[in-house]
């Protein structure tokens, strides 16, 4: 009797500790990573900051040597791109909250129907993936030429700098070629 006693006390005491340490690693895997914490410290809810870093892997996944800065931006083999998180109309780097994302001299800024902010700094000719109706500023040095592209390779508009414009639908721009 005293035997299945001590039996049942230990085996409840291994139940606790084992509880505890996968409830501690539970907990672990719940705390946001880095940038978590920063969609967080920007406003972001934890469903929002979840999804944000879901379009953020899907920007990664599909953009080979793209890497991840903050919560919402990206560095890119042409620049940079700023994803518009959940709740936002326009995007806004959530590492420097309040700061207005601005176009630099000799930049080609695009932003996109969602919002997303793409700021274009070196030539070569990038594949595009922002949708709908936005606009650009080409800030790029006087005479620089922004070249514009269908699916199929085709030339579908150019823009010399300087100079910007909206009502760009940008769904059948497949790919850019900043200067």
């Amino acid at each position: 009797m005293y035997v299945r006693k001590l039996f049942a006390v230990v085996a409840a005491t291994a139940a606790l500790l084992g509880g505890m340490s996968l409830g501690g690693a539970a907990q672990a895997a719940a705390q946001p990573s880095g940038y978590g914490r920063q969609a967080r410290a920007a406003g972001l809810t934890e469903a929002q900051a979840g999804r944000l870093q879901n379009e953020v892997d899907a920007y990664l996944a599909a953009h080979a040597g793209a890497r991840q800065i903050s919560a919402n931006r990206l560095a890119t083999g042409f620049g940079a791109v700023t994803l518009t998180a959940p709740g936002q109309s326009e995007a806004r780097d959530l590492a420097a909250p309040g700061a207005a994302l601005a176009c630099g001299s000799g930049h080609l800024c695009i932003t996109d129907g969602r919002g997303s902010f793409y700021d274009y700094y070196y030539c070569g000719l990038y594949g595009f993936g922002g949708v709908g109706v936005g606009s650009f500023n080409n800030n790029q040095t006087w005479g620089t030429t922004a070249w514009f592209y269908n699916s199929d390779g085709s030339v579908r508009f150019y823009h010399t700098a300087k100079g910007s414009s909206g009502g760009v639908d940008w769904t059948p721009v497949f790919s850019i070629r900043p200067c």
